[in-house]
């Protein structure tokens, strides 16, 4: 699963910045923060199930000039987290070990990956992949044996360039303290914020900040009444904090000590892999919506290929099999019997028979420069170019009429143009299949030539009659001349020797069985041409067609992977684990 979020992680953040449109890019920035949390619950279950007695770990949290790191230094009694009066000062994560050495958290490093754990004087603005922890050098009389963390704000401008740290962080929390000010608290930031994690259930505290005596009722009331409309869970502990001017100390009000305390009892870390599980499916769909829509795309993608590819096969058997002046490939195979007849008269012709007859069908004629002729000039391979090409233009405008009925759906856009840059060079590979498969059924028609000259052996009066006659021998020297490339398929269709062949067939005792040959013939040729040419050269080429979309503007994720990801999500929580 924790690859699996990576993946889809990664994919919206390349996209996102090919998105034109602010509201789609603010959806997908969104999108992208929640699998940032969802990777970081992962990373907290793999955690807790090493070491399941790993340090408290409490989350400061709030909007800009709200005085987080001042109620850290509170909470530690110390100076330790930096206060400025500048908004955005903290862009990291900074965590404060109280009660613990350094040496009690270092397993955090691997929970954080790839952000480097430094030193708080190391840390940088021009570098927001980093974390520094480091021991609290007061005595806090507030606080547990815990790492509590200042971190950046939510709602600046530059905000959304170290928000990883920040969502990192709250994913890690055990407890969450929000600070608000009287200014901020009202903020639509914060309550989106609180919002999104109200699935990890973690104890939470609400501090107000920078209050004017006297005003805490009213603030307070319109603050639960934020909480009620952004989340649907108890009212947390609200504590004011009334404004006191700098550099008078800060005075520890009872109600934050006694919420301190109460906090830590509220912990269930147990429950972290059913909350992660709760946490995905409550996003899941969301997520995957442009990814359904893409393979939507594809499936209906599908369906115009399968749904032409019927109508080219139609064609052909229409224009072709099925056609009394086109269909060639019987004939064809009635001039290879001719070659099988032994004429009197014609010894040479007799003895390369007798030697033809003792060869395997597929060797019965080695004749590839008649092959190639053949496949040039056949009417065949002429209608099958003429299917392909027809074929691609019909999908090239019903593509067109996609792209215009799902307005704003690039995909359908991207096919067309996808289809017109790779059209020469799809009916090139056509075209050679083509020929390919024209020239290899040659050794079908001489296997039916083959079986009809046996089923003539079995009728001697029927055979001698061929031989006897003057047609017969006219007829062979017509084959011969075929073979040899004096003449075309067609001229030798339709001269007076094979006109009279073929009646003589006809009307023979093995009529009927001449007739089964070429119907045989005929559906061995229909599957062929659909499988070899129709499914295999040009449906697989064409289904494969959209993996070449552009990799940076779409998702391109597989049915397979969404599949095996949807597994893991029905799984009990433990199969959530990164193991």
């Amino acid at each position: 699963m924790l690859e699996f979020i990576q993946l889809l992680k990664q994919r919206y953040q390349t996209i996102s910045q090919y998105i034109k449109s602010e509201s789609v890019r603010s959806v997908y920035q969104q999108r992208i923060d929640q699998q940032i949390l969802a990777e970081a619950l992962i990373r907290k279950g793999d955690l807790l199930n090493r070491n399941p007695e790993h340090p408290l770990q409490i989350a400061v949290v709030g909007p800009t000039q709200a005085g987080k790191s001042t109620l850290v230094n509170l909470l530690l009694n110390s100076q330790d987290a930096g206060v400025s009066p500048l908004a955005g000062y903290t862009v990291h994560s900074q965590g404060f070990c109280n009660g613990l050495s350094h040496d009690r958290c270092s397993d955090l490093q691997q929970y954080f990956g790839r952000f480097q754990q430094v030193s708080p004087v190391q840390l940088s603005k021009d570098r927001y992949d980093c974390y520094a922890l480091s021991e609290n050098t007061g005595r806090s009389t507030l606080l547990p044996a815990c790492v509590i963390w200042d971190t950046p704000d939510f709602d600046s401008i530059d905000a959304a360039g170290y928000s990883e740290a920040l969502i990192r962080t709250l994913a890690l929390a055990d407890v969450i303290i929000l600070v608000v000010s009287k200014e901020k608290y009202a903020d639509q930031s914060v309550w989106d914020l609180m919002s999104s994690i109200q699935a990890l259930q973690q104890p939470t505290l609400i501090c107000i900040n920078k209050l004017v005596e006297g005003s805490e009722t009213i603030v307070i009331e319109s603050l639960k009444q934020k909480w009620r409309q952004a989340r649907s869970d108890e009212l947390p502990a609200i504590v004011p904090l009334l404004y006191q001017k700098h550099p008078v100390a800060l005075a520890v009000p009872d109600a934050l000590a006694g919420s301190m305390r109460a906090l830590p009892r509220g912990l269930k870390r147990d429950k972290n892999d059913a909350r992660l599980q709760d946490y995905l499916k409550q996003h899941w769909q969301n997520w995957l919506e442009p990814i359904a829509a893409e393979h939507q795309a594809v499936h209906e993608w599908r369906m115009l290929i399968d749904e032409l590819i019927k109508q080219a096969l139609h064609q052909y058997q229409r224009d072709y099999l099925n056609h009394p002046h086109h269909y060639e490939t019987f004939q064809n195979a009635m001039a290879a019997l001719l070659n099988l007849l032994e004429i009197p008269g014609l010894a040479r012709v007799l003895a390369n028979t007798r030697k033809v007859l003792t060869w395997p069908v597929k060797q019965l004629f080695r004749l590839g420069s008649r092959k190639l002729r053949l496949a040039d000039s056949s009417q065949e391979v002429v209608l099958l170019n003429q299917l392909a090409e027809h074929l691609l233009i019909q999908l090239a405008d019903k593509l067109l009429d996609k792209a215009e009925q799902n307005y704003g759906n690039q995909w359908w856009k991207a096919s067309v143009g996808l289809l017109r840059a790779r059209r020469q060079a799809l009916l090139a590979e056509y075209s050679s299949a083509a020929n390919r498969y024209h020239e290899q059924f040659q050794q079908e028609v001489d296997a039916a030539a083959f079986r009809l000259y046996h089923q003539l052996q079995k009728q001697p009066a029927v055979l001698n009659s061929l031989r006897a006659t003057r047609v017969s021998t006219d007829a062979a020297a017509v084959a011969l001349s075929f073979y040899a490339g004096g003449i075309g398929l067609h001229d030798l269709i339709i001269t007076p020797a094979m006109l009279s062949v073929t009646s003589l067939l006809a009307e023979s005792a093995i009529g009927t069985y001449v007739g089964k040959v070429e119907t045989e013939l005929k559906q061995q040729q229909l599957q062929t041409v659909r499988q070899t040419l129709l499914i295999e050269q040009l449906q697989r080429t064409l289904y494969q067609l959209p993996q070449q979309l552009v990799y940076d503007t779409y998702f391109n994720l597989t049915p397979e992977q969404l599949q095996a990801a949807e597994q893991q999500l029905k799984q009990k929580p433990h199969g959530l684990r990164l193991l």
